[in-house]
């Protein structure tokens, strides 16, 4: 079978380009055009060199030290000293899958040739990828500003055939195994990269590592999105709550885009229930709960959020965020604050925000289907309460993760602290924003798992009446992995199991087979 490529142009990456990157094991190649923008932009470094012109970065200290200037035969050892001096990360490893992204993220960003350096630091940077060398990069120590300076210098170590790297623990390419980068070069016959002028500093400005991690988020996040309509929905019915609040007519007159798409999927989904239908009238409920009725302004109003921190995202991923800047074209050198971080914070703190206030409207739900005084069902879903509690502890993990979530919601981006000698006195927390962003998105997935087996047996406990044919097939798949709860057991596993379909797509793909394309 012909190896298939992934080429890297001067077009845009779009988010679905993202999504087929990571699903794919395909090689990543460098367009002719590309190579020549890279190669012109070294060589005006190469001249700079040449002509002992004093150019920041190239031939001066950094940060603090820009007006010390570097003889031309120690441009080389400036750059090494660069990377080791700046390889000051500490914290758990990221997740070697994100780290592809940031590999990927960081080719693209260098390739317009803005950057000065060789083609053959990209393509050290794709042999990674091709071999699936993913550079140990502790999640700890960038302020944002200028660029994931501590995050990079660790993955240019690894380039350098220095640092750590995981590698494929097995021929399957199953699990990864820590080993030095000296190693992990030579186990797949790679050399270790020099660098020259400018290469160290470009390779370590930049947002990539903040990029990846809120990207990384924001990609579960859009799953996440329509789970929560259908979860929701499965919850409207085991409440027998109504439609009403759901009518176009009512979304029509307050005009935000995401409302009106999270009414028509409850429409879609619950088209027909009979669990609906059963009190339409002789019902002396005349409102339901904000968290049943208010579902298209809160689920609606975080979509539009979520789509604004993705137009942010992926402008960020067709960036250049390095510096200095190499214009080729005038043959000039100019410094700028492209690396400084601030959309993507602003974004992902968007992001930690609003998907919080998500998980609170589903831990509220949850609330009320324990309640029997509320939902007029057996005391925490369990026929047999005293002897069992059912869901009782459920509800309380969703608590406290949903507590848990509002702490990390509170704005990274409001904070700055100056670095280097006040050189850099006011930095983006960009990396601690989109940090916080992912582990909101996990705790999310929990919550979210935690409404979804507790809609299912409340909708069980509504028998004889049925769900809509959506919501049916709903209950079959989560029951298909999941029995009905008769006696306790141990729930961590059931919630695990849960928390699989939602990250695995299979419960909206279940979904959007009976009803069509979701919103």
């Amino acid at each position: 079978m012909a190896d298939k490529f992934f080429e890297i142009t001067s077009a845009d990456l779009s988010l679905r380009d993202i999504q087929t990157f990571l699903a794919s094991p395909a090689k990543v190649k460098l367009s002719k055009d590309i190579i020549k923008k890279v190669s012109e932009s070294n060589r005006v470094i190469s001249e700079i060199i040449e002509s002992e012109q004093v150019v920041y970065g190239v031939n001066t200290g950094f940060g603090k030290f820009s007006d010390v200037h570097i003889s031309r035969n120690k441009v080389r050892e400036l750059q090494k000293h660069l990377v080791y001096s700046h390889a000051a990360g500490t914290g758990a490893a990221i997740a070697p899958e994100i780290v592809r992204l940031i590999l990927f993220l960081k080719i693209k960003s260098l390739s317009p040739g803005y950057s000065g350096c060789r083609v053959a630091v990209l393509g050290q940077m794709i042999q990674l990828l091709e071999n699936n060398i993913m550079p140990v990069i502790p999640e700890k120590g960038s302020v944002g500003a200028s660029g994931d300076l501590a995050p990079l210098a660790h993955m240019a170590l690894v380039l350098m055939g220095e640092g750590e790297a995981f590698i494929p623990a097995g021929h399957d390419s199953k699990g990864w195994k820590r080993v030095s980068g000296r190693v992990a070069l030579k186990r797949f016959a790679l050399k270790p990269l020099k660098l020259e002028a400018k290469e160290g500093l470009a390779i370590l400005n930049g947002t990539q590592v903040c990029t990846a991690l809120g990207t990384w988020a924001l990609l579960q996040t859009r799953n996440l999105l329509k789970a929560a309509d259908i979860i929701g929905a499965l919850t409207l019915e085991g409440l027998l709550g109504t439609l009403t609040a759901f009518e176009d007519r009512i979304q029509a007159i307050r005009p935000h885009p995401g409302q009106r798409e999270v009414a028509a999927n409850f429409r879609m989904i619950l088209k027909d229930s009979p669990l609906i239908d059963s009190h339409r009238s002789n019902d002396n409920r005349v409102q339901d709960a904000y968290s049943l009725r208010c579902i298209p302004q809160v689920h609606g109003a975080v979509r539009d959020a979520i789509q604004f921190a993705e137009q942010v995202l992926i402008r960020e991923i067709n960036s250049v965020t390095d510096n200095p800047l190499v214009f080729s074209e005038e043959k000039s050198v100019r410094s700028g604050g492209n690396f400084h971080a601030a959309p993507v914070g602003y974004a992902c703190d968007l992001m930690s925000l609003v998907l919080a206030d998500l998980g609170s409207m589903s831990e509220r739900r949850i609330e009320h289907m324990q309640d029997p005084t509320v939902s007029l069902l057996p005391a925490f879903l369990t026929q047999a309460g005293g002897l069992n509690s059912g869901f009782m502890i459920a509800h309380v993990t969703a608590a406290a993760l949903t507590s848990e979530n509002k702490i990390l919601a509170h704005p990274a981006s409001v904070d700055s602290i100056p670095t280097s000698a006040n050189k850099e006195d006011h930095v983006s927390m960009a990396t601690h924003a989109a940090r916080k962003a992912l582990e909101v998105v996990v705790n999310l997935e929990n919550i979210l798992a935690i409404e979804l087996i507790s809609a299912c047996q409340a909708v069980d406990l509504r028998t004889p009446l049925k769900p809509s044919k959506v919501t049916a097939a709903v209950l079959n798949l989560v029951r298909s992995v999941i029995p009905a709860w008769k006696n306790d057991r141990q729930i961590y596993k059931d919630i695990k199991k849960a928390c699989e379909l939602l990250s695995s797509g299979r419960l909206v793909a279940v979904v959007e087979k009976q009803c069509g394309k979701l919103k």
